[in-house]
């Protein structure tokens, strides 16, 4: 039997999702690891793919920053999608060599895995000839053992489509993936024609079943385990790390330029946690060390702020979950080994120095919480 890791994630930006995909993808070509499912969630985000039109967004671009969205092109398949709190992404990094080298079968097995998903909990999920992913048409809450199903059970349930798929292969490995509607805000999906479908709306599990199911995740790894005929494995979280975005009274952040043999790059502080520390401890601990600040445990506020991401080091990648913090001080900082630099820098000139997503969105919401 095939084995399938799972990684359940969390909170990705959508920009480092692409990096760890990647990273899985190289690893599982290299034989390196084997077939991984990664589930996630992804900030508000729209998605072109190859075969996307521009115009099936429907916002123009002050409305989407108005509601947080960014927009990415991508090499999968499909028209204009959108990702966003509330869903379920499933990234399977599946290699089809050599007995399952078949396109068809294989999106095929995708929306097998959320018709699964969604009979667990009552809904007769189906494939429309024509349009990728599944659909719920009214009627389709499936009649339960001991429960008649009358009329009001379907009232006012429209058709929609409660799971995309949008796919890439190379070399027989498997990319991107779905997503699967639980409690996704639907009013978002008012900003684009989803998969350039004009005449279909969307749906949820949670406007169908009138409540958000805690434990969808755990159903998905059940059903891949059946579809793709593996024995699963979770794999945790490699690393616990923090950031901590530093700021002075004027509102500005301090960035902070690693040495050339760490990268070179500018960051706001970051640091690994080690054995036995809570995040909170570690960013105390990280500050001291590499600025010389001396923060209490009080004056770092919790920016509520937690995602993960891939380290792409040689061999196979290994993954980070990463707590956000904000700090003010005053002075400057007195620079450890790790660092060779520091400035102090408006938002606006921060975020094009800072490499990573993740490090942008916190830096935005330390100065936007003051």
């Amino acid at each position: 039997m095939r084995e399938l890791h799972v990684r359940r994630l969390g909170r990705v930006e959508y920009e480092d999702g692409l990096a760890a995909q990647k990273a899985v993808f190289d690893a599982r070509a290299a034989g390196l690891v084997p077939d991984t499912l990664l589930l996630l969630e992804h900030p508000r985000v729209i998605t072109l793919g190859r075969g996307a039109h521009r115009e099936n967004i429907l916002w123009d671009p002050k409305q989407l920053a108005g509601r947080g969205f960014e927009v990415f092109e991508t090499n999968r398949g499909g028209d204009v999608t959108y990702h966003g709190p509330g869903q379920v992404v499933g990234y399977p990094i599946l290699d089809l060599k050599p007995d399952r080298k078949d396109v068809r079968k294989y999106v095929a097995s995708v929306e097998e895995l959320m018709i699964r998903v969604a009979a667990d909990y009552g809904i007769r999920a189906e494939r429309v000839a024509g349009r990728t992913g599944i659909w719920v048409r009214p009627g389709g809450l499936l009649e339960r053992p001991g429960k008649r199903q009358g009329p009001e059970d379907n009232a006012g349930r429209a058709e929609g489509k409660l799971g995309a798929i949008g796919v890439h292969i190379a070399r027989w490995i498997t990319s991107h993936g779905f997503a699967f509607n639980v409690s996704t805000d639907l009013r978002d999906f008012d900003a684009i024609v989803p998969c350039g479908i004009a005449d279909a709306s969307v749906t949820s599990l949670q406007g169908l079943l009138g409540r958000t199911p805690a434990d969808v995740e755990d159903r998905f790894i059940a059903r891949a385990a059946e579809v793709w005929e593996s024995q699963v494995s979770e794999v945790p979280c490699e690393l616990r790390t923090i950031s901590v975005a530093i700021t002075d009274g004027r509102g500005r952040l301090l960035l902070l330029r690693r040495t050339p043999e760490r990268g070179g790059f500018w960051q706001i502080l970051t640091g690994r946690c080690e054995a036995g520390e809570s995040p909170l401890q570690t960013a105390a601990r990280e500050v001291h060390e590499e600025t010389g600040f001396s923060p209490t445990l009080a004056e770092l506020r919790d920016l509520d702020y937690t995602h993960a991401f891939a380290l792409q080091l040689p061999g196979a990648p290994r993954f980070a979950r990463e707590s956000a913090f904000a700090l003010q001080v005053s002075g400057d900082p007195r620079l450890s080994g790790e660092h060779d630099a520091f400035r102090w820098c408006t938002l606006e000139e921060a975020l094009p120095l800072l490499p990573f997503a993740g490090l942008r969105r916190a830096a935005r919401l330390a100065v936007a919480r003051g």
